[in-house]
């Protein structure tokens, strides 16, 4: 795994962790869009090219495609994981159901 790899991963973590800052109505805000154009470099550069994919997330930003490139770097059960927790937080809504079972 290179450099350019690891430093992508890390910033899509970040992308997707900061769902609430990055996106507006699931479509990337411009902040959003520097640290993903970051992460398409970063692939490039790490010999990582779907010139398919890349060109149809950078025409429509949405959350949609930016998971179909989220799946190229990191595993799926992660990609799910930060994403229920960027949304709902760290407290999720199946704990509240098993509180008021009781």
């Amino acid at each position: 795994m290179t450099g350019y790899r690891c430093y992508a991963e890390n910033l899509m973590r970040k992308l997707l962790m900061g769902y609430r800052i990055y996106f507006n109505h699931d479509v990337l805000n411009s902040d959003g869009r520097r640290i993903f154009e970051d992460i398409l470099r970063s692939m490039i550069y790490s010999k990582e090219y779907h010139p398919g994919l890349f060109k149809q997330a950078r025409r429509n930003p949405c959350l949609e495609n930016i998971l179909k490139i989220a799946k190229i770097l990191l595993p799926e059960d992660e990609i799910r994981e930060i994403i229920m927790t960027s949304i709902e937080g760290p407290v999720r809504n199946d704990y509240w159901r098993l509180l008021y079972r009781e």
